[in-house]
């Protein structure tokens, strides 16, 4: 932050005030003369132009060194003003569902429709704009887990990776909860630091896929490690129909009058095994019904897991001293010189 331009020692400013009155006093005090003329209108016109302008010129310039000197020696500057912040970053693993589900359009507003999926990218872009100071990474899964993002400080990228998935991106079908929440795990076991280590596990959906390990043995083990899982359940607690959409894509397919056509019917989420990893790992279990409901529960998260940043400030000085004492060094040689080259009178 520039704080502008200032003085080290502005005091020394007030010398500045000496030279007019060293200038009047110049042409008032000196020497008398050496001969004494009955009348001094024989010397009239004998040099005098030459040697009062040269003299003159050379009184300016040594004025304006004396001046450029004393603004030197009173330190002009720039301050600029260095924040740096030291802070204990969280180390978070969202392990986000990528099923078929997840293109139920329970999350739709009487405005717009608006798919689980959808819903679901809005609110992780706020919330990764909210945690600067953070390392994030993210594992996706249907019926497979996968890699999104190892934890990186860089929020643009896990933004960026988010934003290319859709769903059908992955596969496998099906939901793999106890797979992915140990890859997430696994990716949070190694990492340095005392960095608090927190997992939010996204999902509505019941696991159907896992066989290496199961949702509340994968909380056990992130329990074990330190790693504290929020567990959010989406979705209505009732069968919901799900749309035909293009796997390839993402999109909804629609008829002629541009409306969705039902696809399968789907069951909701497993509320209660979510409250049991929640509670074995430490952390809470939430249910979102619907968008505003997500949001929120992603802003209590955000509330709850603080990261404490320290902040300290320093000011920091740019010296122009030297280009002011350089100018008056250029302004004395050119005086000297002037002294040295200037037209004399016969």
């Amino acid at each position: 932050m520039d704080l502008g331009f200032q003085f080290q020692y502005p005091w020394a400013l007030l010398l500045l005030a000496l030279l007019p009155l060293y200038s009047w006093l110049r042409g008032r005090v000196g020497q008398a003369a050496a001969l004494t003329y009955p009348d001094t209108t024989l010397l009239d016109g004998i040099g005098r132009p030459v040697r009062e302008q040269s003299g003159r010129l050379r009184l300016f310039l040594r004025l304006l060194t004396a001046a450029l000197l004393i603004v030197a020696f009173a330190g002009p500057r720039t301050a600029n003003k260095e924040i740096e912040r030291e802070t204990d970053g969280l180390d978070i693993m969202m392990v986000i569902d990528l099923s078929w589900s997840m293109m139920a359009l329970d999350m739709s507003t009487p405005n717009a429709e608006v798919t689980r999926w959808q819903a679901s990218q809005e609110v992780m872009y706020d919330f990764l704009t909210k945690r600067p100071d953070d390392r994030i990474g993210a594992v996706v899964f249907s019926g497979k887990p996968y890699l999104l993002s190892p934890l990186t400080i860089n929020k643009t990228w896990v933004e960026k990776g988010v934003d290319r998935m859709h769903i059908g991106i992955v596969q496998e079908t099906g939901t793999a909860i106890g797979e992915a929440v140990a890859m997430g795990v696994d990716r949070m076991k190694n990492t340095k630091g005392k960095n608090s280590k927190v997992l939010i596990l996204l999902t509505d959906g019941d696991d159907n896929m896992s066989k290496a390990i199961l949702p509340v043995p994968a909380a056990e083990l992130a329990a074990a490690l330190g790693i504290r899982m929020y567990c959010i359940g989406l979705g209505k607690a009732e069968p919901t129909v799900l749309p035909r959409f293009d796997t390839r894509t993402g999109k909804l397919y629609r008829d002629v009058l541009g409306n969705t056509m039902p696809m399968q019917t789907i069951n909701p989420a497993n509320y209660e095994m979510l409250a049991k990893m929640a509670t074995i790992a430490k952390g809470r279990f939430y249910r979102a019904l619907d968008r505003d409901q997500l949001v929120r529960i992603y802003e209590e998260i955000d509330r709850l897991e603080r990261t404490e940043v320290r902040i300290r400030e320093s000011v920091v000085y740019e010296s122009h001293r030297l280009i002011w004492a350089g100018l008056a060094g250029l302004l004395l040689l050119l005086e000297i010189g002037w002294g040295l080259l200037r037209p004399r009178a016969p």
